[in-house]
């Protein structure tokens, strides 16, 4: 899952990105809100976390540029205002939620996680991918071999969901750096063959497929 701050309190917005990366996101971190609008329109996420108050452009403006192109991605918006004409002009521009400041981090990972289950929910009505006998729960971000757990990192789980959701899919290794790891991620792409292989190692040789020259594909009824 790829996450977008856009916040232009420097020390929160890098605060709130290290947490989340440490619940397993990629998180993405713009401080002005032209240069929020830039980068959810030219990339993909799964979720926007956008500051009201931001220069270049506000987040009420970002929110509904974004809404009227089409872009459907759920936006939690943050904002140090309180009142409900605030609130209602916020959910009126198309924001699926709102955070006064100052918040608790739990709450603001509590709102996350239900606005990412809430998108699960209407893109597929079961979000466990059943493939053979393995079982990814991207709710509850659990995975299952036969009735025996397996435990996975953050990361190794991210890497896992990008597979899993795209089954019998060739899935590129950019593309799963650009969903499990941010923007400004300059380390040896590599890494993903990394964890490729851990997961391999964990959850069965057979059942990661490398495509030469184009990526790997998870293979729904490997043993």
């Amino acid at each position: 899952m790829r996450l977008l701050i856009v916040e232009d309190e420097k020390r929160l917005a890098l605060s709130l990105a290290k947490g989340l990366t440490a619940e397993g996101y990629a998180v993405d971190v713009v401080h002005d809100g032209l240069e929020g609008l830039h980068r959810a329109s030219e990339t993909e996420y799964d979720l926007l976390i956008l500051d009201i108050m931001l220069p270049g452009m506000n987040g009420y403006r970002v929110c509904s540029t974004l809404r009227a192109a089409g872009n459907d991605v759920p936006i939690l918006m943050l904002t140090a205002k309180d009142g409900e004409y605030d609130e209602a002009e916020g959910l009126d521009t198309g924001a699926d939620d709102y955070l006064t400041k100052p918040f608790s981090y739990v709450v603001l990972v509590a709102r996350i996680k239900a606005l990412l289950r809430r998108r699960g929910a209407a893109r597929s009505a079961n979000p466990v991918i059943t493939l053979g006998e393995l079982s990814v729960d991207t709710a509850a971000r659990r995975v299952h071999r036969g009735e025996d757990e397996i435990t996975l990192t953050a990361k190794e789980f991210a890497v896992l969901e990008q597979l899993s959701v795209r089954a019998g899919e060739v899935v590129s290794k950019s593309e799963i750096l650009e969903h499990v790891w941010d923007f400004a991620y300059e380390g040896d792409p590599n890494i993903v063959e990394v964890y490729v292989s851990t997961l391999r190692r964990k959850l069965g040789a057979q059942l990661i497929k490398t495509v030469r020259g184009a990526g790997y594909r998870l293979e729904a009824g490997a043993r």
